[in-house]
């Protein structure tokens, strides 16, 4: 497992990485400490994850609000 901050890693090398821990924690064939130490990194790895979604979502949708306030729809972002 590579030792790069979780921050700087593309989507797709975070849940390939997050994959190997959760593959490792599974097979229980790693140490207490290690294993704490996976978990950490593989919840780390989670919330960027998360993140990286949240923000291409909020950059494919724009919700459209009416005149009363209330959300009158979702549309795609031109140009995306």
């Amino acid at each position: 497992m590579t030792e790069t901050t979780v921050s700087e890693l593309s989507f797709e090398a975070a849940m390939a990485e997050l994959d190997q821990v959760v593959a490792k924690l599974e097979r229980g064939e790693v140490a207490l400490d290690d294993s704490i130490k996976l978990y950490e990194r593989g919840a780390d790895l989670k919330a960027h994850c998360e993140a990286k979604l949240k923000d291409a979502e909020e950059k494919v949708e724009k919700i459209s609000v009416g005149s009363d306030g209330k959300p009158a729809g979702v549309q795609a972002v031109e140009g995306l």
